[in-house]
């Protein structure tokens, strides 16, 4: 299926001089696999094979509390087997990605890669109501914040104010865009372009910040819109489940055709995602 493409607002020069990350062979093998239909499987088993420190972080995070196996988890085999294919292929990307950005100043590491964890946890729970790609959308939600490492190490004079406290859900988005022109989920597709990510991925990226000004509405870009905003409202502002539904934008949940009564009911807890981390 097209998508539409949406004219960065990045500017030509702003990658011009900046260490894009590396990722491992590992990552990009297994991102070749997002574009067919049918996940092959000893493509991704041996690509993760190949690297044993990373399948011993996934045997690992298998025997986590997460995923509340009846036996442990001993090989990668068994990995696969219990926690099934595709979501060990989507953890294995996202240890990568992980792993492939260094710590940059004005960037809290350890709050970040929480708040990505928390974004990827409610962006999956989102996609599951919804009836759409659980894995896709935990991936994406994943990812979604690199791009401000990528700002940081461009401009790093105006991280301080990007990360001004105290943090409101949302606030980030608005000043990247009042001072840059741009927000982070912005960098953050053209990075993933760049790394021959699938375009329903990219497209999510481009519009998470502000889903409702792009046509058609981008499904996976309101995902991450709602679960970012999540994320926020648990980890920064500490808000109840219906203190933090309410507070959510109306026209994107109903854009998602979601039920703000229902979603109280059953928001998950914070510490669900963040109990074990990939980073």
């Amino acid at each position: 299926m097209s998508t539409t493409t949406i004219a960065s607002p990045i500017g030509a020069d702003f990658f011009a001089d900046v260490q894009i990350p590396t990722i491992p062979d590992v990552a990009r093998e297994l991102i070749g696999t997002l574009h067919d239909d049918d996940i092959p499987f000893e493509t991704v088993r041996s690509a993760i094979a190949r690297d044993p420190a990373l399948a011993a972080k996934l045997i690992r995070l298998a025997n986590s509390a997460r995923f509340g196996l009846r036996r442990q988890v001993a090989s990668l085999d068994d990995a696969i087997t219990m926690v099934g294919l595709n979501q060990v292929r989507t953890l294995a990307m996202a240890a990568c990605l992980g792993s492939s950005f260094s710590a940059v100043r004005g960037v809290d590491s350890k709050a970040f890669w929480q708040e990505s964890m928390a974004i990827a946890g409610y962006a999956q729970w989102l996609a599951r109501t919804l009836g759409t790609d659980v894995q896709q959308s935990w991936l994406a939600g994943f990812m979604v914040r690199l791009g401000e490492l990528i700002i940081a190490q461009k401009l790093p004079d105006r991280i301080d104010e990007i990360e001004r406290m105290p943090h409101f859900a949302g606030g980030r988005w608005e000043r990247e865009q009042s001072m840059l022109g741009f927000t982070e989920s912005a960098v953050t597709a053209e990075l993933a372009r760049r790394w021959n990510f699938p375009d329903s991925i990219v497209r999510a990226l481009e519009t998470a910040s502000d889903p409702l000004q792009h046509e058609p509405f981008c499904r996976l870009g309101g995902i991450l819109h709602i679960a970012t905003l999540l994320a926020e409202l648990e980890l920064d502002e500490h808000k109840s489940h219906p203190d933090a539904i309410a507070a959510l934008p109306h026209d994107v949940v109903t854009a998602l055709q979601l039920d703000s009564a229902w979603l109280t009911t059953h928001m998950p807890d914070v510490e669900s995602f963040i109990d074990t981390p990939l980073y």
